[in-house]
């Protein structure tokens, strides 16, 4: 079964007077790369959250974001946030001077132009550490959330996997296609040699020479070699793609290039304008692949 990298859950839960959500997404990355946002009660959490989530994530970009709002009988109680009355006078009257310096007006919307200050309010509650049970809730909820982001990328892995059967079944009639021109490419290649040579009149050349020189020529055009390597890792990649161990982004990525190398030796040797055509569809199926493999776990 394949994983996407893409996800995206959320958990929400109530606490005495607090309700608690955590909320993550993830991209596609070659590793984990994780960015947390936590509320300054639960700093001191980050290690221990960043374990968790990379034991269960292991690769792409996630960003993590805890915030807690104040519910119930807790939005009658005194605010714990307020304003800074000190910071704001000094700035206030720091303005002030500026505006006279420049000969600018002073700001319409004072209050607006605090708010951009972060020292304009102070917090008694986001210095103080969260409780034992707040840290547990927090952590439960931590991994119901990893849960329901990691379902969303089972669901996104099925789709997947739909679509690499798909690409894969097309690349695989297309090789069918191959030995329909095959006969007529090397019978084409042979009656060229031969027409050629015929308007050199005047050289005289041993004919049993000849022969064996256009059967070396007409070997190193063979391709049964490349169309069995590339049915090989058709079935590779499926038998990658259906299997039971999760991780399989750079193994599949791997198996992509392979497919990648024999599909170019194919339009090198083909010689022949219906076995390009071939060849360019085929490429074009492959890069499909390759860019969906991006986003496999």
């Amino acid at each position: 079964m394949l994983l996407s990298m893409t996800g995206f859950g959320k958990r929400v839960d109530l606490l005495p007077g607090k309700k608690l959500t955590v909320e993550m997404k993830s991209l596609n990355s070659k590793q984990l790369d994780l960015s947390v946002k936590l509320p300054v009660a639960y700093r001191h959490l980050e290690p221990k959250v960043r374990e968790v989530v990379a034991r269960r994530l292991q690769r792409g970009k996630v960003d993590l974001n805890v915030w807690i709002e104040a519910t119930g009988t807790q939005l009658n109680q005194p605010l714990s946030t307020d304003f800074n009355v000190e910071v704001l006078k000094v700035l206030k009257s720091r303005i002030e001077e500026v505006s006279a310096t420049l000969g600018i007006g002073a700001p319409s919307d004072w209050y607006q132009v605090f708010m951009r200050f972060p020292d304009s309010l102070h917090s008694d509650s986001g210095l103080a550490e969260a409780s034992e049970t707040e840290v547990s809730e927090l952590m439960e909820s931590l991994g119901k959330c990893v849960d329901s982001l990691m379902c969303y990328r089972g669901a996104e892995g099925e789709k997947l996997e739909s679509f690499f059967a798909h690409r894969i079944d097309r690349i695989r009639a297309l090789l069918d296609e191959v030995p329909r021109w095959e006969c007529e490419r090397v019978a084409k290649i042979k009656s060229r040699l031969e027409e050629n040579l015929a308007k050199l009149h005047q050289i005289d050349f041993d004919k049993g020479r000849l022969e064996q020189e256009l059967i070396f020529y007409i070997e190193k055009l063979d391709i049964n070699e490349e169309k069995q390597r590339l049915a090989q890792h058709l079935d590779y990649f499926m038998e990658t793609v259906n299997g039971s161990n999760p991780g399989q982004g750079k193994k599949l990525g791997f198996i992509a290039q392979e497919m990648g190398r024999e599909i170019n030796t194919l339009g090198s040797k083909s010689n022949h304008a219906e076995l390009q055509k071939i060849v360019v569809q085929m490429k074009d199926e492959l890069e499909q692949i390759k860019e969906q493999v991006l986003n496999v776990m």
